[in-house]
């Protein structure tokens, strides 16, 4: 029986932008997606959502969880609750705690008062700055089409979320293997940064930076989640681990 991979998405909690990633991990993993719930008020509320997946997927077999963005704080904070569930984790361009609360507090309020149809001009915008720089814009354009499934009421209740998310003293108890994922153009995240924190504060953890990628590298020509998984995996097995980089 395959390992059973479940994916997290990130703060547009559609699961959708997946989709350039499913062909190949399904080669290795039986493989769900998950969409977050909307109304939900708190970080334990969708840790509860996504422990009814699992069993619902799983049964009481142990999971892989493969967090991104907000999806690899939900990723980390489920593996804090329910360790005997988890086989092991990768969390990409995540986080411990949002940094700055700001920045959130601003992005909070603009959200709320813009008419809603801005978000998709807002995407257009900011294309570039969010995406990795070899992403193509048929590319850009499908996951913005993709995305006109989130909704304010998601992003507005994550983020109110983040304002109390901080895990960063209990991730020594984590005792799953974790793969930590970090693009270094990442203008969203500062996802390097982060990453060396939560792998220095993980026991036994990796981390591999990904160069030349940006926050929104999901759908870049050249991202292989399949491919860096397996070699994570075949480097677990040889006893090797530490800091590395993922070549352009």
């Amino acid at each position: 029986m395959r390992d059973q991979l479940v994916l997290i998405p990130g703060i547009d909690g559609t699961g959708k932008l997946f989709y350039r990633q499913i062909p190949g991990l399904e080669e290795h993993f039986s493989v769900t997606t998950t969409r977050l719930r909307d109304e939900a008020r708190s970080m334990d509320d969708l840790v509860a959502d996504l422990h009814d997946e699992i069993t619902r997927v799983a049964g009481d077999r142990r999971v892989s969880l493969l967090g991104e963005s907000f999806g690899g704080a939900l990723t980390l904070s489920y593996a804090i609750a329910h360790p005997e569930r988890v086989e092991r984790l990768v969390v990409l361009n995540s986080f411990a705690h949002f940094g700055s609360q700001a920045r959130l507090w601003l992005g909070y309020h603009l959200l709320r008062a813009a008419p809603w149809g801005m978000m998709r001009i807002v995407r257009q915008l900011n294309a570039r700055r969010m995406h990795s720089p070899q992403t193509g814009r048929d590319e850009i354009r499908r996951s913005h089409e993709l995305m006109r499934s989130a909704t304010r009421e998601g992003y507005l209740s994550r983020m109110r979320i983040l304002r109390d998310y901080d895990i960063r003293d209990r991730l020594p108890s984590i005792a799953a293997p974790v793969l930590y994922l970090a693009a270094d153009r990442d203008t969203l995240v500062p996802s390097v940064e982060q990453a060396r924190l939560m792998s220095a504060l993980t026991p036994g953890a990796t981390m591999r930076v990904l160069e030349g990628h940006g926050h929104s590298c999901l759908i870049a020509p050249d991202m292989d989640l399949a491919a860096i998984i397996n070699e994570w995996l075949a480097r677990r097995s040889l006893g090797e681990g530490g800091i590395t980089r993922a070549p352009r």
